[in-house]
């Protein structure tokens, strides 16, 4: 994620969240994890009670079950369950449908989370979903992830502060997954690309669409060439032309050409091609991050420009185009296209870098942050 605003003022020591359930489900679970900042950064767990924190400690074995009963039941249709949260920061909270999710334990400890890309995993052929949170001194900060997968259950965000003003993410309507499997089939279809094997399915039924990276983990070549002749067209673009990245850091803007097959922006080093796997997760090959701050200001930026195709249509990024322009290119990252498509404002969060935008442009991430937060809440079902 980028790097986000905060207040010298102090948040409070605690934070009450409203957890909704606007789905037709009578069985939903909530689990609230994250490192507890107060107890040494010590991954934790919000118990059944919704406010006892349960800080597990390391098992003998790999494989151990929790010691304490950590899924908090919402109620019916309709019903609120209020939680009280200590400051925790990497937190998430997790939502399952018709059963619980299963957490292990290894020595360390180590937490064992549901996987969606293990197929041994207990929680592979159960409904479920997460948000993803920071409740620090400074502020807390939300966000709707779809960076691994997108859920068949959708969720919104909101958050009510100290002056009474709220801030929200409304996510997917309570139809929207269809569309996403619809849509990666249909793309699947136009190019050849195996935009529908995204798709995992349990008992014949769509469960939830995996990220393109996390297609890796089954076919290491998943995605073989689909970059090329995209990488291609651009190196050979900014051998004549200037490109120029706003770090929007310290480091300003930056401005080089390729030369040598590599692209050179001055104190941030040199880039060479990107291929697949590297554009896809934002984290290999030259968008591995190191010491260099400029290079790390750049990564992002130049990341995000490839996800969402707009390096032909600009020499400047990410100020020279809008969210209007992303994703019009043939070779795109078609998955982030479908899950900004099926968001009811547009806003969520598909892959590692989204949420990059102009210098005073508008956040497609669906990422919220107050430094006076009294309430948020999470509704989960889309209705």
């Amino acid at each position: 994620m980028a790097e986000k605003p905060v207040s010298t003022a102090a948040t409070p020591q605690t934070l009450t969240i409203a957890l909704q359930n606007k789905s037709n489900e009578s069985n939903v679970y909530a689990y609230v994890t994250g490192l507890a900042i107060d107890n040494g950064n010590r991954y934790s767990f919000l118990q059944a009670d919704g406010r006892t924190l349960y800080t597990p400690a390391s098992p003998s074995q790999t494989g151990a079950p929790l010691a304490a009963d950590v899924a908090i039941p919402l109620g019916g249709p309709g019903s609120t369950k209020n939680v009280t949260i200590p400051r925790l920061a990497g937190g998430r909270i997790w939502f399952s449908f018709g059963a619980k999710l299963t957490f292990k334990l290894n020595p360390g400890p180590g937490i064992v989370e549901p996987s969606v890309t293990n197929s041994s995993d207990p929680n592979i052929n159960i409904n479920w979903n997460f948000t993803e949170f920071t409740f620090n001194d400074y502020q807390l900060f939300v966000n709707l992830s779809y960076v691994d997968f997108i859920s068949q259950i959708p969720l919104a965000i909101s958050i009510t502060n100290t002056a009474g003003q709220v801030q929200s993410s409304p996510g997917m309507a309570a139809n929207g997954f269809s569309t996403v499997v619809s849509e990666l089939r249909a793309q699947a279809s136009r190019d050849g690309r195996p935009w529908d094997r995204l798709i995992y399915s349990a008992n014949g039924n769509p469960l939830r669409a995996l990220s393109p990276n996390n297609l890796f983990v089954s076919d290491g070549n998943a995605w073989g060439d689909y970059w090329d002749g995209y990488v291609n067209q651009v190196w050979s673009k900014f051998q004549s032309q200037d490109l120029t990245v706003n770090t929007q850091a310290g480091a300003g803007n930056l401005t080089g050409r390729v030369s040598n097959n590599v692209l050179s922006l001055g104190s941030a080093g040199t880039f060479s091609k990107p291929n697949a796997k590297d554009i896809f997760s934002c984290s290999t090959g030259p968008f591995q991050t190191g010491d260099n701050a400029a290079r790390n200001a750049v990564i992002p930026r130049l990341a995000a420009a490839f996800n969402r195709s707009v390096l032909l249509d600009t020499n400047t990024t990410p100020n020279g185009s809008s969210p209007g322009n992303y994703y019009k290119n043939p070779i795109t990252n078609h998955y982030a296209r479908i899950v900004h498509q099926v968001q009811k404002d547009g806003r969520g969060y598909a892959f590692p870098y989204d949420d990059v935008v102009p210098d005073g442009g508008s956040d497609v991430a669906g990422v919220l942050f107050d430094s006076n937060p009294t309430l948020w809440t999470v509704a989960v079902g889309g209705n």
